[in-house]
């Protein structure tokens, strides 16, 4: 018997939204067809299983056409929707061509609380994928009262206060998503394939591509701030031109063997990315947050939630002195890496799935 398939829109800034779709629709049943809508198909290289790509065009930063429509007010139900921009037609007629073409059974959206209402105007269940932040406008509750339920890639543990009653009762907690499926090793055996010190203290820093990146600055003051460890930093930092490079701080660029290093070290700073997260907390590491500009303060509201459970150490900003530096590290040393642990679940994309699958079945039974 044919079955409808399971759509999948994934906002293409940054991989985060492709990888999530990709762990997630692994355990899909083989049966089911399923169809992704991206701007970027090239993120969906490696995945596991057949899809129907959809390439969607580029809307971002695509300018209107006239001035009078530019300065047309956005409706305050809507997000970014500014008038007279061709990509942005398109774009969103291909999204209901291909609705109406397909009538899939469920289109998950991993993120767009405008699509979300598309959706519900095509008379298409939908289901929004959730993430941290203050999301109490009217835009983003009208996304997620259009949607037959919610989707939280994270324990309910870290779930905001200020997040409804209402919507909670309809949102399916899948417990921390990681989509490293690196091993896990002992700080020990992490340290000899790296060729690293087995006697010294080691910070991995995990640098931020998105936002404003990680400032290099701070950094410095804190491989001062710990002479005798060694800092490794992984990813893209920002430069001022002014910092001094210490011998004891070292750039490692972009790596494909985070999950390594984070094994090798004894603490991590880094923001409060969703798979970031779940990979520190998967490698059960002492955390030091410092979250990065999100839209909607997002990083920020995770790092508060996971300091409130006792999973991190939560500053806002970065640590400007040495005795600020000496404080963090310590507070950080003194966690109790347990709790973050139990933050991430090795099954999450897997129940993600199956409760899809369930919702998929139980919307369409006659």
């Amino acid at each position: 018997m044919n079955q409808k398939p399971i759509a999948f829109f994934a906002h293409h800034q940054g991989r985060g939204h492709a990888n999530r779709i990709m762990a997630i629709s692994k355990h899909i049943p083989p049966e089911r067809p399923i169809t992704i809508l991206t701007a970027k198909p090239e993120q969906f290289e490696s995945l596991p299983r057949e899809a129907e790509l959809v390439r969607l065009p580029d809307m971002i930063g695509a300018p209107s056409r006239s001035k009078a429509l530019h300065n047309q007010a956005t409706p305050s139900v809507l997000h970014c929707v500014p008038l007279g921009v061709d990509e942005m037609r398109d774009h969103m007629g291909i999204v209901a061509q291909t609705l109406r073409a397909i009538d899939p059974a469920l289109f998950v959206i991993d993120v767009s609380a405008e699509i979300a209402l598309l959706s519900r105007i095509m008379s298409v269940p939908a289901v929004t994928i959730r993430m941290h932040g203050d999301r109490s406008d009217i835009g983003h509750l009208a996304g997620y009262k259009a949607c037959v339920g919610m989707l939280a890639p994270f324990d309910d543990a870290i779930e905001q206060d200020s997040y409804p009653d209402w919507a909670r009762s309809r949102t399916f907690y899948t417990g921390g998503l990681c989509t490293t499926k690196d091993p896990i090793l002992t700080r020990d055996e992490a340290r000899k394939r790296l060729d690293l010190p087995l006697d010294k203290p080691i910070t991995l820093v995990i640098a931020g591509g998105g936002g404003s990146g990680t400032p290099y600055a701070p950094l410095t003051v804190a491989a001062r701030a710990e002479p005798e460890g060694l800092w490794l930093v992984a990813g893209p930092v920002h430069r001022e031109g002014h910092e001094t490079d210490f011998g004891n701080l070292r750039e490692l660029g972009w790596i494909d063997n985070l999950t390594e290093f984070l094994c090798a070290a004894d603490r991590v700073v880094a923001s409060a990315g969703d798979n970031t997260v779940h990979e520190i907390a998967r490698a059960a590491k002492p955390f030091l947050c410092i979250p990065e500009w999100r839209y909607f303060d997002e990083q920020q509201a995770k790092a508060a939630e996971l300091a409130r459970v006792g999973a991190a150490i939560h500053l806002n900003t970065w640590p400007a002195s040495i005795p600020d530096w000496q404080r963090a590290l310590a507070n950080t040393d003194g966690l109790d890496v347990s709790r973050l642990a139990t933050l991430h679940d090795e099954e999450a994309a897997q129940k993600a799935a199956q409760w899809l699958e369930s919702e998929a079945r139980r919307l369409w039974a006659n």
